[in-house]
């Protein structure tokens, strides 16, 4: 991504846009082709971007003391 960083909001909704106006089919072949790579550069900036938050959770959860488990009922 050549211009500012987008936030994952902003590049989830052109994705979003792109998979919209390539699902229509209504695109030349050409600019359908220039949707496709952008649409997998921002595939890949959302992976990214939630396998990092997913790294942090885990990260944050792994600090937290661990709880005791209730006993399971009686039967």
């Amino acid at each position: 991504m050549s211009e500012a960083e987008p936030t994952f909001e902003q590049a989830q909704t052109e994705l979003e846009q792109i998979v919209e106006r390539l699902e229509r089919g209504q695109v030349p072949l050409d600019e359908a082709i220039a949707l496709w790579e952008r649409g997998e550069q921002l595939h890949a900036f959302c992976r990214g971007k939630l396998d990092a938050a997913q790294g942090k959770i885990e990260e944050l959860a792994s600090r937290l003391p661990a709880e005791p488990r209730p006993d399971p009922p009686s039967a």
